[in-house]
């Protein structure tokens, strides 16, 4: 793909996003999911610690989560992966985890 794709393709998921929060120095990242019938429920962050969808999205918005934007779909606001040429840190590409 050349660069002029990659840089229109990073507009556009970048225009998807409701907010690009700007995250504070030690803001952590989401290493893992949790999921309930195959849907993301909460997120596993860098420290260890486990927070639902709805606090990791009001994390986001503090800035205490890199990395990631707030999306919604319909009533519900989520996070989604910041686009960038790594496919393996998308929040997609993230083992599923026990909370």
């Amino acid at each position: 793909m050349d660069s002029d794709k990659k840089e229109r393709g990073a507009e556009l998921a970048y225009a998807a996003l409701d907010e690009v929060p700007q995250p504070k120095s030690d803001a952590k990242e989401i290493t893992g999911l949790l999921k309930t019938g195959g849907k993301i429920t909460g997120y596993q962050l860098s420290d260890g610690a486990t927070v639902s969808k709805e606090e990791g999205v009001a994390m986001a918005k503090a800035g205490e989560i890199r990395g990631v934007g707030v999306a919604h779909r319909k009533d519900t606001e989520y996070l989604k992966s910041l686009p960038d040429a790594d496919e393996s840190n998308n929040l997609g590409s993230l083992p599923t985890v026990r909370g």
